[in-house]
């Protein structure tokens, strides 16, 4: 017989549901919540601290693994507990933070594991309130959680944050550790409030990370200085913007790092650029190329924009041993972002007529500069047969392009009279004469040498 229609039917209660199901529910719970459970019933409160419950929250922000579980002898809840105790005001950045260091350490520690050796262990809450009431200013909290984590690197050589060498000029930046890092803070005109997050010990150069909105830089903002040459004011720096925050700029380079896309060369980290499409095979010999912007060789004004590029010549190892073969002489064809083409042709390479075997690899760097911010090279090299010294051949250098970062322009120099900038763009700014006159301005030692350039 039905039930009349207007009998109430029970309410429903979490309380009433059977243990596995209700554990499932909890089970979706970010721990505020499963914490809030602890508070509402007896029943609510037993389940939420159900062990296997806080797994989940230990493994996602603490990247705790069950080997360490199995060292500390505690319970997950315990474990997630006291860490947040620790470190509750990173956690939105400690698990990202902790990822990026642990594959950069594993990925060092196989390919360079000397450079792990000048890592330093993390620092204390309190040394990071010690630096904050020395410079005045709070560091985010993205920054802080690194330094918890490794206390940036000694000042060595190579630096953790990439090296770049070309002819006679060579930088390698170190990431700085929070008390030098803090001495070099900055209160002056043009890089007001700013701290400096690494350092090169053979040019000077730094990136640094502005604390507060001022002098058009974005809070946290990341940059190299570049001074402005040609203003009247010493306090106009203009910026290449290299990251928006802390926690981007750190593990979008690691990124860089750990899936290769900057090489290991001589046991450091190379910050060349590769393109997977900027390859061309001719033949049994392949091309190909990856760049590097310089903004320690660069400058905005005048407009000066300064590249590095690495060139890769590989004869196929399967080629017969009769394709074996001597590189001539080069041709460039150079277009700037506003069209306009400079052509150049010249014997050998960097002054070396490297011979291609099958198998072999050759490399060799060089430089180009533009007055414009982007620009693209292209051409050919010209080879001869060492079994038929008569048979000529060229072999295609695929296009590739250059792109300096986004840069600010100074405020100084945005608030002064425009007529003492007065900028020719068309000025060909290639010259290497002008290059070594522009490494003085900088307080850049000068090489020995001269930059071999377009060869």
């Amino acid at each position: 017989m039905a039930a009349p229609l207007d009998m109430e039917s029970p309410t429903l209660s979490l309380e009433l549901l059977p243990t596995d199901p209700l554990l499932l529910i909890l089970s979706f719970l970010d721990y505020r919540d499963l914490v809030s459970c602890c508070y509402l019933s007896r029943r609510l409160n037993q389940l939420s601290s159900h062990d296997p419950l806080w797994k989940r929250h230990c493994k996602k922000y603490w990247l705790i693994s069950e080997e360490e579980k199995s060292k500390r002898n505690q319970s997950w809840k315990s474990i997630f507990i006291s860490t947040y105790s620790d470190l509750g005001r990173y956690i939105h950045y400690y698990a990202t933070l902790k990822k990026a260091w642990d594959d950069l350490e594993k990925y060092l520690g196989q390919r360079c594991p000397r450079m792990i050796g000048s890592l330093k262990e993390s620092v204390r809450e309190e040394d990071l309130d010690a630096v904050e009431a020395q410079i005045g200013c709070k560091l985010p909290d993205d920054y802080r959680c690194s330094f918890r984590i490794h206390n940036g690197q000694k000042l060595v050589v190579p630096g953790l944050m990439g090296s770049m060498a070309l002819s006679n000029h060579y930088r390698s930046e170190d990431l700085l550790d929070i008390d030098t890092a803090a001495g070099g803070f900055q209160q002056r005109l043009g890089l007001k409030q700013c701290l400096p997050l690494t350092f090169c010990i053979h040019t000077g150069l730094s990136q640094y990370m502005a604390l507060e909105s001022v002098e058009g830089r974005n809070k946290y903002e990341i940059f190299y200085q570049c001074p402005d040459q040609m203003a009247l004011n010493p306090s106009a720096i203009d910026m290449f913007i290299t990251g928006t925050s802390y926690l981007e700029w750190f593990t979008s380079y690691v990124n860089k790092v750990v899936t290769g896309g900057y090489p290991i060369i001589r046991d450091q980290i190379f910050r060349y650029v590769h393109d997977k499409e900027c390859v061309a095979t001719t033949g049994d010999i392949t091309v190909s190329v990856s760049t590097s912007f310089l903004p320690e060789l660069s400058s905005v004004h005048p407009p000066h924009y300064f590249f590095t590029y690495r060139i890769r010549i590989e004869m196929s190892k399967d080629a017969l041993p009769e394709k074996a073969c001597q590189l001539d002489s080069r041709y460039w064809r150079i277009t700037n972002a506003k069209g306009d083409v400079e052509e150049v042709q010249g014997p050998g390479v960097v002054g070396e007529f490297p011979i291609i075997t099958p198998g072999r690899v050759y490399e060799y760097t060089s430089c180009t500069t533009f007055p414009t911010t982007s620009g693209y090279m292209e051409g050919y090299y010209t080879f001869h047969c060492l079994y038929y010294k008569e048979k000529f051949f060229n072999v295609t250098i695929p296009r590739f392009h250059m792109v300096c970062p986004t840069f600010k322009v100074s405020t100084a120099r945005m608030e002064t009279n425009h007529n003492e900038y007065a900028v020719d763009e068309d000025e060909d700014s290639t010259d290497t004469d002008e290059y070594e006159d522009r490494r003085r301005v900088l307080d850049i030692p000068a090489p020995s040498g001269r930059c071999p350039r377009h060869t």
